[in-house]
């Protein structure tokens, strides 16, 4: 009963009644079942390099970001090399990392639908070291600023690449903890950062113009190796097949099922299901447009619901963090990065434990209730902070309760917008809510947070806290009634492939709206 081996009768690829024989041409119609053999692959060695490949530049956007916050005071010193306010660094340049997230979020997301998951996570992860290494040499703010967009163009486009990608090549079993514990890994890279810019920071050990430079040029480093091992990673089978390229498809899959067999020692077991798929070119806006907000709309206010949400309670905690711990508990300046450690831990820690339940205990359960848990613990922490009963730690202990739900509620909502909507729009639609939630943290969040937090007034803080938490509530109850149960259920089964023949959506497996 083995399937490794390539050939129709194998679990490979039968040509419909519009084959013309071979080629890469679209407008064919083929039957498939790659899909079903990605899926039922058991977790191998091969899995843990597309982790590595594709997951770990999280820890790279976590540390530069966490990095450009802590050492902004360093910047604005006299000597730093760079004529630039602590305010620019913080406002000006942070707004256009945000604006370039967004921007290049959209840019590479439409390219990634058309021409693929691999050309445009390299082509993205080069642009994000190239503009990190260029800002390491700013000479001026201008400069500065233009590649803190570029830096955010780069990493606003590996979102979409990366996700997409990552749930098109792990199992079923496994997608959700695995997106969970990637997009959480960004918390790792802000442990890192905090710890590197004490460091940085430290004169004893490097000159005012040198360290800040030194730890940008660290992430290019840590990028440079990150793109070695990119080079092994496949591009996306299941892309292939609906582009025309489903003979380059069957040589990964066999491939990738030689590798496991041979690991393994064991044969794998025959594909449970088949596809039909009528081969297509590219998907128009107007298409993706009417797929998203028509076709899932109830799915369209999900993915929005969740990452509003989840955006407006991390600006309500962090985007007030050091003011809230040095103007309400004396907490010196230089100590606020420990406590952030703290706080990174806890929202690494969320995806890292939780992560498992969102493939066995399920998406719709999980996602409500994280959304809801760290809504209602926020809920908490405000009546208790506005009663004056809480000190910097325990304060810092109910931020680091809140955040480990909630940073495994953020993380899914990556995932929930990778995986219920069709393939040929995955990569738009990640862009899409990623750019509307990024934009709504970095924008209007920090406006609304910076003034109630600026004021020096609890009732003030507080209310900041009730915002956070009512938003992240009302998203666990949408997600309660809207999230999909995709848990352990192939993608073409979760959301059809708008290329699946007409008699394959007529079936019993067409996805729900």
């Amino acid at each position: 009963m083995g399937t490794a081996a390539t050939g129709v009768g194998s679990g490979g690829i039968e040509p419909g009644p519009d084959d013309g024989g071979g080629g890469a041409g679209g407008g064919r119609t083929i039957t498939t079942r790659i899909p079903a053999r990605l899926d039922r692959l058991p977790w191998s060695r091969w899995h843990w390099t597309i982790v590595i490949g594709l997951g770990t530049v999280w820890i790279l956007d976590g540390l530069e970001v966490t990095v450009v916050g802590n050492i902004a005071s360093r910047l604005s010193e006299p000597g730093s090399g760079l004529a630039i306010s602590s305010s620019q660094v913080t406002g000006t340049a942070a707004a256009l990392y945000v604006a370039g997230a967004c921007t290049g979020a959209l840019f590479w997301g439409r390219l990634t639908d058309r021409h693929g998951r691999k050309k445009l996570f390299m082509i993205t992860l080069a642009v994000y070291l190239a503009a990190t290494a260029l800002t390491s040499i700013s000479f001026a703010p201008w400069w500065f600023f233009t590649f803190r967009f570029l830096t955010g163009f780069g990493i606003g486009g590996e979102y979409a690449a990366i996700n997409s990608a990552i749930d098109e090549l792990i199992p079923a079993y496994h997608r959700g903890r695995v997106d969970l514990i990637i997009n959480g890994s960004f918390w790792v890279g802000a442990v890192g950062g905090s710890l590197l810019s004490i460091l940085a920071l430290n004169t004893d050990f490097l000159a005012k113009d040198l360290g800040w430079r030194l730890t940008f040029a660290l992430g290019v480093v840590l990028g440079l190796v990150i793109l070695l091992v990119r080079r092994n990673v496949p591009e996306s089978p299941r892309w292939l097949l609906i582009h025309g390229r489903e003979r380059e498809a069957e040589e990964i899959v066999s491939s990738i099922e030689r590798r496991v067999e041979d690991e393994t020692g064991k044969r794998l077991p025959a594909p449970e299901s088949e596809l039909v798929i009528h081969q297509r070119g590219s998907v128009t806006f107007a298409e993706i447009a009417r797929t998203v907000f028509h076709d899932y709309r109830r799915r369209a206010v999900l993915g929005f619901s969740l990452f509003i949400g989840q955006a407006f309670l991390y600006n309500a905690i962090t985007f007030g963090f050091g003011a809230i711990l040095t103007r309400f508990f004396d907490v010196p300046t230089g100590d606020t990065g420990y406590y952030f450690v703290v706080i990174a831990v806890g929202n690494f820690l969320g995806p890292l434990l939780l992560g498992k339940l969102f493939d066995t205990v399920g998406r719709r359960v999980m996602i409500s209730s994280t959304y809801l848990l760290s809504g209602l613990l926020l809920f908490l922490t405000a009546w208790l902070f506005d009663r004056g009963v809480l000190t910097a730690g325990t304060l810092t202990a109910c931020w680091c309760a809140v955040l480990f739900f909630a940073s495994a509620g953020a993380s899914s909502a990556y995932l929930t917008v990778s995986e219920i909507f069709p393939m040929e729009t995955r990569a738009m639609s990640i862009a899409f809510f990623y750019a509307l939630g990024t934009a709504a943290g970095g924008i209007s969040g920090p406006l609304l947070f910076a003034d109630l937090t600026g004021t020096g007034k609890v009732a003030d803080t507080v209310l900041a806290f009730q915002i956070g938490a009512g938003l992240m509530c009302a998203a666990g109850l949408v997600a309660a009634v809207c999230a999909v149960n995709a848990e352990r259920r192939s993608l073409e089964d979760v959301a059809r492939p708008l290329t699946v023949a007409a008699a394959e959506k007529d079936g019993p497996a067409k996805a729900p709206a």
